[in-house]
């Protein structure tokens, strides 16, 4: 069964091998054609535009998107519907924003093209060997694409959520959790490592994955890099974000949910960005001035 697949990534490429051990045969299409090279001695075909990539798959047409959040997943929408027709099915496995997959499903339903918001978790790891997948749109279409959401996934590790938006919203929440379980983690491992006593870090998660109620894959993955770089010496503790923290505390706040610990947690990534602060720099004056307080300069 052919399937297109638009962005090969990090896990865009991960998926198509995933696809191609299933048995499927993924037409690909990006922009940067070594990654589709690379793929097609896998086994993919290689398309050599959006026109093509169409062409080349048969009706209903199944697309899978695996591109960034925003206005590059509607440039690809926008491409893709000039020359799709009624009942091709597009599903955004991206990390969009639920209220976005929203308004691309009603956009596309108007003229029959069929929309489903896919958030996929598992990292590339999960992306090559089975994803966690939470499937939002109408039931009919997901039905029609369940077969192949059940063969990418682990076992029990697909759902289908509900209406248009439930798969990215609940995606969203999925790494909301994740921002404060990791926050979590790094503190407890920053008072051991400045602790008086001498922990061998990558021994103390490799002993908590195993039967403490705080095991995990995480844990597993935090094991890994310490053994692989003792004490994290050449990894400066800067901390990016994508965005769907960002949205889980926006989402929170327009519901009136507390999320203190998601909230923090992405404070802190903010202020891993900066190796001094204004608002620092504030405190340091004020104290300064109604005490006396030493300025470091």
């Amino acid at each position: 069964m052919k399937v297109g697949l638009v962005g090969i990534g990090k896990m865009g490429y991960n998926l198509a091998l995933n696809f191609l051990s299933k048995g499927y045969n993924p037409v690909i299409y990006d922009i940067n054609k070594d990654r589709m090279e690379e793929l097609a001695k896998e086994g993919a075909v290689p398309a050599e535009s959006i026109v093509d990539l169409v062409a080349k798959l048969n009706r209903p047409r199944i697309i899978f998107l695996m591109v960034p959040a925003g206005r590059p997943t509607d440039d690809v929408i926008d491409q893709l519907v000039q020359h799709l027709e009624p009942d091709d099915i597009i599903a955004d496995c991206g990390n969009s924003y639920y209220k976005d997959s929203m308004s691309r499903a009603e956009r596309l339903g108007r003229i029959g093209i069929k929309f489903l918001d896919c958030g996929i978790s598992g990292g590339i790891e999960g992306a090559r060997n089975g994803v966690c997948a939470m499937i939002g749109g109408d039931k009919e279409v997901f039905k029609v694409c369940e077969k192949i959401f059940e063969d990418i996934s682990v076992p029990h590790g697909y759902l289908y959520t509900g209406r248009s938006g439930s798969g990215h919203f609940c995606k969203m929440i999925h790494n909301g959790i994740e921002y404060g379980m990791m926050q979590a983690m790094a503190e407890g491992f920053e008072l051991l490592y400045k602790s008086q006593f001498h922990f061998e870090l990558d021994r103390v998660a490799d002993v908590w994955n195993h039967g403490s109620v705080i095991r995990g894959w995480l844990m597993e993955l935090l094991g890994s890099a310490l053994r692989e770089n003792k004490n994290l010496e050449n990894i400066k503790g800067i901390i990016h974000s994508t965005g769907e923290g960002r949205w889980t505390v926006e989402t929170a706040l327009e519901m009136g949910v507390p999320v203190p610990v998601i909230s923090l947690s992405l404070m802190i990534r903010y202020r891993s960005l900066e190796s001094d602060t204004f608002s620092g720099k504030v405190v340091a004056a004020l104290r300064n001035k109604f005490g006396g307080h030493r300025i470091e300069k």
